[in-house]
């Protein structure tokens, strides 16, 4: 019997998936297995990239998410309305979900997974983090015997293409975007990507997935790269580094008793946060360039391992859509979602998401960190010593002090701390501003 899909979505990810499921040879037997049954679309005029058969195609989105016939729907419209509500409709009348859609889950994955745990059905989401990277179901299952110590990635193709060619050519941002713009690797409105909201989206999911507790989106702390200029990119250069947009979610500290339990994810305190950051240039992310992704995760026992490959696109996206329609079409032909225990399916606890504590996210002046200054002010003598003393009075360590050069009559120069307080520099930076004839016209965060 025919495992029958419901693909809301046929733009750039759903023309991807269909044709994987219309064109079955050579790939998982298990995909001949698997019928395309409707297809929501919000125009029956558009051309398409796919050939499907005419009474295939519905503008009623919600008579897919209801018919009985489906097992399956398939969410790649994007947005948030009516995805969300599309998903809650499809998961109460008992269908699965499958959805590349971070920005929904990021925002309502609360709602959402609650309301599937409720029902006893999968909501899998490999493709709404970094494309065809297989890494939500490494963090779920190969790597769910390791305690996690941090998951760190690129993880938006747009921005990381921007400081590549800016590293690359010693381009300004606004020309690289512009270019970015007319190739279609940058949205008309590239809002979402240059100030990292779609990074915070990801690591939003990442981090619940690896510390076994739900985040709050408003929590992640936000920075883009639109102040990252070619004159850091060049000195960062100098100073053996690059710079890149990271993604981090990191255990900072544990409460009460020092022992971590899954059971209990309000008890790990995490560091989970977006902003450019300088990256050493033999570290394993520091050669990501172009539109790639990749996803730095380190746990115990397991060390480093490292997701590399294409973050966006038709096929690499398609690619973890259909893995996950795979992962729920296998579970169900075998009939393991066919055991009741108080009268709902079991799930499998390596595939569903059934945490329900909130994480505890530390207040990012809390973060302990390396940081980069570049310090514009008048070359009059005893001004680095300045410098050093206002941040030696706020507990800041410096571990260099460099004066680059000359910018008109004002002396630049460039300051790298050891790691310390993010509050502690802050005041210190305040205090600086302060001083005649001084400004800081850059600050970033040293890996």
């Amino acid at each position: 019997m025919a495992f029958k899909v419901g693909l809301l979505g046929l733009g750039t990810v759903g023309s991807g998936t269909a044709d994987i499921l219309l064109h079955p040879a050579q790939r998982h037997p298990l995909l001949q297995e698997i019928e395309i049954y409707r297809v929501g679309v919000r125009s029956l005029d558009k051309p398409r990239a796919v050939n499907l058969p005419p009474h295939l195609l519905t503008t009623d989105l919600e008579s897919i998410v209801t018919d009985p016939n489906i097992d399956l729907v398939v969410e790649v419209m994007g947005g948030l309305e009516p995805a969300r509500s599309l998903m809650l409709k499809a998961i109460a009348h008992g269908k699965h979900v499958v959805t590349a859609n971070k920005a929904a889950i990021a925002r309502f994955g609360d709602e959402i997974f609650t309301a599937a745990n409720e029902a006893g059905v999968y909501v899998l989401l490999e493709a709404a983090v970094a494309g065809g990277i297989p890494v939500i179901e490494p963090l779920k299952q190969s790597l769910c015997a390791n305690r996690i110590e941090s998951v760190t990635g690129i993880v938006n193709g747009t921005t990381n293409y921007i400081l590549s060619r800016m590293q690359a050519e010693g381009s300004s941002f606004d020309a690289v975007l512009e270019d970015a713009q007319a190739l279609g690797y940058a949205e008309a409105d590239p809002t979402a990507d240059v100030d990292g909201l779609d990074a915070a989206d990801k690591i939003a999911i990442l981090a619940s997935l690896a510390f076994g507790g739900r985040i709050k989106l408003a929590e992640v702390h936000c920075e883009g790269i639109r102040q990252v200029s070619a004159t850091d990119i060049a000195y960062a250069e100098k100073l053996g580094f690059v710079i890149k947009l990271l993604a981090t979610a990191k255990r900072d500290m544990v409460l009460g008793s020092g022992n971590y339990s899954q059971d209990s994810a309000k008890l790990a305190q995490l560091q989970v946060r977006v902003h450019p950051t300088l990256v050493p240039k033999a570290h394993p992310l520091a050669n990501v360039n172009g539109v790639f992704n990749a996803i730095l995760i380190e746990g115990d026992p397991v060390g480093q391992v490292m997701f590399y490959g294409p973050g966006a696109g038709s096929g690499p996206t398609a690619s973890a859509v259909v893995s996950d329609i795979l992962n729920i079409a296998a579970i169900l032909k075998v009939g393991r979602g066919a055991v009741v225990q108080d009268g709902k399916p079991l799930l499998d606890p390596l595939l569903a998401c059934s945490h329900q504590d909130y994480c505890s996210i530390a207040p990012i002046s809390d973060l302990v960190t390396r940081f980069y200054a570049r310090v514009l002010t008048h070359d009059n003598p005893g001004v680095i010593g300045r410098l050093g003393t206002c941040f030696g009075n706020h507990n800041v360590s410096l571990e260099s002090v460099v004066q680059i050069g000359l910018e008109g009559d004002r002396a630049e120069i460039v300051v790298i701390t050891h790691h310390v307080r993010e509050g502690n520099f802050r005041e210190a930076l305040e205090e600086i501003r302060s001083f005649d004839s001084v400004t800081v016209p850059s600050v970033l965060r040293v890996i």
